[in-house]
């Protein structure tokens, strides 16, 4: 309830109405959506489908049941020719240097270029779909998956997400059960899950709450019988 009296809030401060959103088939998108929805009308929630050469199909066919459920207007809009693009002219400061993290963000980045493009074409605001847990340890894209007026989720940790996508299913489905269930991941390269970059987050969100929201020191938070690398490790990201 609070979460959808901030969107209105925000939207009614700012004299806007209508929101949009890269609806990727994750849970924080599904969430932030579902959200969005019950405060400003379905009707009021653009979703922009945004598949790239890794996307799996699933993820694709994913959003828009979501969306189909909900009820909102969606798009689908590639982005291998754009990605292609951004590939083709860099190639010669690039060279032959190995596909890394440069190209992963191009991917996001693009998205965020075509999501304010349509924001500012239609008057829409952009939200943010990142969680505390992305947001805390710094597992995002700057311009890119970062982007947006208002960030829905950005003081639920990834658990809570989670809690939320249950509760908005307490009495039907509204949200896939896939989308819930399939491991996290960016979908920036083959297969790609966030495990390979943070700590499971049954264990990384335990870390965080006790860092950021109890103000607990690293030895404290080792004490609790965490393991002390991922302790040390969790609070460099989040330093």
């Amino acid at each position: 309830d609070a979460l959808i009296l901030g969107i209105r809030d925000y939207f009614g401060k700012m004299g806007f109405s209508k929101a949009i959103l890269g609806s990727s088939g994750g849970i924080d998108s599904a969430v932030t959506l579902a959200l969005a929805c019950d405060a400003l009308g379905a009707e009021n929630v653009r979703a922009i489908l945004m598949p790239s050469p890794y996307s799996t199909e699933h993820s694709v066919d994913d959003a828009v049941q979501l969306s189909k459920n909900l009820r909102n207007p969606y798009d689908i809009i590639r982005i291998d020719e754009v990605f292609q693009a951004f590939t083709h002219t860099l190639k010669p400061i690039f060279k032959d240097l190995p596909f890394s993290l440069a190209e992963e963000n191009m991917q996001s980045r693009s998205r965020g270029n075509l999501l304010m493009a349509i924001a500012n074409k239609f008057g829409y605001i952009l939200l943010n779909t990142s969680n505390k847990s992305e947001l805390a340890t710094g597992y995002g894209t700057l311009y890119g998956d970062m982007a947006g007026g208002l960030g829905v989720l950005g003081d639920c940790y990834k658990l809570q997400v989670h809690a939320l996508a249950h509760y908005i299913n307490r009495n039907k489905e509204i949200i896939p059960q896939n989308i819930i269930t399939k491991a996290p991941s960016a979908e920036l390269r083959p297969n790609q899950k966030d495990s390979d970059s943070l700590p499971d987050y049954a264990v990384l969100d335990q870390v965080l709450y006790q860092y950021i929201e109890r103000r607990m020191g690293p030895s404290e938070i080792k004490d609790m019988g965490f393991d002390q690398v991922l302790v040390d490790r969790t609070l460099k990201m989040v330093n």
